[in-house]
């Protein structure tokens, strides 16, 4: 069905398929050369001192980031075995994550998590991934090489003072590798019971100060299974290519990269094709007494074919996407007791689509800009005692500018130990389907974007201590209040349903996590969030329906991980997470357990098994609207991966 549907990508992939067959061969038949040594593990204190920018747009260690933050370092993807970035984000406590089909993920921080969510910035290497459709992130198109990635980090809570509109539960920055220290070949493949793929890459340098990659990859994902054991028909397969390069020249470094992909993914009433390319260009000068300037501006193109169910043959909803975003900061050296740091972004995009009967988006097409100014100074007012201020002042393309600032005082009790709180306001920003949403396509409508819809706010309060207790343990606690102002509604009205802002509330928890050095080649993690939400109709309003579609969370979730050595060439990987039950729809508590066992025979070589849900009792993770939720039953993938 796959191969006549999708000739191309199915060709291409077998290819694919062919070589990784042909290198897990080689592989796995090579005498062994020599045990690999290189067992990159981050000890705590190493940890502790990884260097961050999300937090402040500077760069600063970890232990001295005065907000709630977890890094998930590559050493970590690596050893989890995850094949895509979703599964790769389970690995932040702070982040619930939950899938629904083969390719589609609800992500998101402190609540409101849904297929749709739209209160998490997320990046990658400063490159927004942002649909104006729905102010969030599309995460089945959301791909790239996972043994590129050098860290994410993963912020909860308000950062709009630094990033803008739609910082408002938190920021997932996915970077990656510098081309000077991906050099060499680079080749994996795996196949397992939810899909299979192969990827390679090759790094190389040009000149004295030049280097650069280039990769592809392709993969396929099986048929899950709905509630019931019946197929789900959600399988999916893509390619995707990319490069990237670095020019180093003293104090001036300029990086230049680009991706290129194409899938396809099966529903009903037939598959949906997603495409797009996008190409970065950063360039950053170090003015030699502690100041910097940097600039960055990116091109990118999506497209969407989706067919839907309707009483019309060939009936689809069609977009196409063109996103023109630049942004210059500078940031000026320490002067007395401030270090100062402001610039400023412009995003324009145009947005065309062809609308099916069901619904549609008027008008068709729209140019849209938003522009920003963001300003912050970070003031030492004692040793051991500095205070952040910020703000971030934007303009968007329906109902003006948001005023977004922040305070962020960080007092240090010792070297191991920091104290933190923050006052901070962030925005989300009216998307498409607040204002230009209609259902039917034509009235009278059920349905209808708001014309007054405004920017939902929130305004947040946080109190967390990060610390380290010896050289054995280090963790990180934080509590939050947000108070939450004009969420979308649905009022019923005369002319159909309409989108407003009249719901409110408060979310109040507490997250968690800690690292433990066990023994030597053995280390020990776990964290876990507790939440609470109190959500109600403003005074003097009705809402029909505008509740329950803000979110599906859960309250509480928590997860346990052991890495342990157990030789310098094998190593075991236990993961044990648990989630609460969400309430409407209604999606049962439940528990998993996965494993895997690598074993390095080689310099290089990496042969990898992993067994998810290990405990063997199915589960759904996510539920939609319409009550159609998918099953996860134990899975089994093993691994090949050889670098030269």
């Amino acid at each position: 069905m796959l191969a006549h549907r999708h000739p191309r990508l199915m060709k291409m992939s077998s290819r694919l398929r062919s070589a990784a067959v042909s290198l897990a061969c080689t592989v796995l038949c090579n005498p062994v050369l020599a045990r690999a040594s290189d067992l990159a593990d981050l000890s705590l204190e190493q940890l502790a001192q990884v260097v961050v920018t999300s937090a402040s747009r500077r760069q600063e260690p970890l232990a001295g980031v005065s907000a709630s933050m977890f890094v998930i370092t590559a050493d970590d993807i690596r050893r989890s075995g995850a094949t895509s970035l979703p599964e790769v984000l389970r690995l932040a406590p702070n982040l619930d994550v939950a899938r629904h089909d083969s390719s589609q993920y609800a992500i998101s921080a402190r609540g409101f998590n849904n297929l749709l969510a739209n209160r998490m910035l997320v990046m990658i290497d400063g490159r927004t991934l942002y649909t104006p459709l729905f102010s969030g992130v599309l995460w089945e198109a959301q791909d790239l090489m996972i043994e590129d990635i050098e860290r994410i980090e993963v912020m909860s809570g308000p950062s709009a003072a630094q990033w803008g509109t739609n910082a408002v539960n938190g920021v997932i920055h996915i970077l990656t590798r510098n081309a000077r220290e991906t050099q060499g070949q680079l080749a994996t493949a795996y196949a397992g019971h939810q899909g299979s793929g192969v990827a390679a890459r090759h790094g190389g340098q040009w000149h004295e100060n030049g280097w650069y990659r280039v990769y592809a990859k392709a993969y396929e994902r099986a048929d899950s299974e709905v509630d019931g054991g019946a197929r789900a028909h959600d399988a999916a397969q893509g390619v995707q290519a990319g490069f990237r390069a670095t020019w180093e020249d003293g104090a001036r470094t300029m990086t230049l990269q680009g991706d290129a992909y194409r899938a396809s993914l099966d529903q009903q009433p037939g598959s949906r094709e997603i495409s797009g390319a996008h190409l970065l260009g950063r360039w950053r000068l170090g003015l030699g007494d502690g100041s910097h300037l940097l600039a960055r501006l990116y091109l990118e193109r999506t497209q969407r074919d989706q067919p839907v169910l309707s009483p019309l043959p060939d009936d689809a909803f069609e977009e196409t996407l063109d996103t023109v975003d630049a942004v210059v900061q500078y940031a000026l050296r320490p002067a007395g007791a401030h270090e100062l740091l402001f610039g400023g972004g412009l995003r324009h995009v145009r947005d065309q689509v062809d609308n099916p009967t069901t619904f549609a988006f008027v008008p068709t097409a729209r140019n849209m800009t938003w522009s920003r100014f963001f300003a912050q100074d970070q003031i030492t007012l004692a040793p051991a005692l500095t205070l952040t201020l910020a703000a971030s002042v934007e303009r968007n393309p329906y109902d003006g500018t948001d005023l977004l600032p922040s305070a962020r005082l960080a007092w240090r009790t010792s070297d191991r130990t920091l104290w933190w709180a923050a006052l901070s306001r962030a925005a989300r920003a009216p998307s498409r389907i607040d204002r230009d949403y209609r259902q039917p396509a034509q009235p009278p409508y059920r349905f209808l974007g708001g014309p007054e819809f405004r920017s939902e706010l929130s305004d947040s309060l946080e109190l967390g201590r990060r610390a380290q207790v010896g050289r054995d343990i280090g963790y990180s606690v934080t509590g939050f209040v947000h108070r939450h102002q004009r969420l979308r509604s649905i009022t019923p009205t005369p002319v159909g349903a309409l989108l407003e802002n009249h719901l409110e509330g408060y979310t109040r928890g507490a997250e968690a996590w800690a690292h433990w050095q066990a023994a030597r080649g053995w280390k020990v993690s776990g964290g876990g969030v507790v939440l609470r939400q109190r959500l109600r109709v403003s005074e003097g309003a009705t809402d029909q329906g505008g509740l329950a579609a803000l979110g599906n969370d859960p309250r509480h979730w928590w997860s346990l991980r052991s890495s342990y050595d157990l030789r310098r060439d094998l190593y075991w990987e236990v993961a044990l997470r648990r989630t609460g039950a969400r309430p409407q729809p209604a999606v049962s508590a439940y528990t998993a357990l996965d494993t895997r066992l690598a074993w390095r025979p080689a310099a290089g070589v990496e042969v990898g098994l992993s067994v998810l849900n290990l405990l063997g009792a199915e589960h759904v993770e996510w539920r939609s609207s319409s009550g159609a939720a998918n099953e996860w039953d134990r899975a089994a993938t093993l691994m090949v991966r050889w670098q030269l």
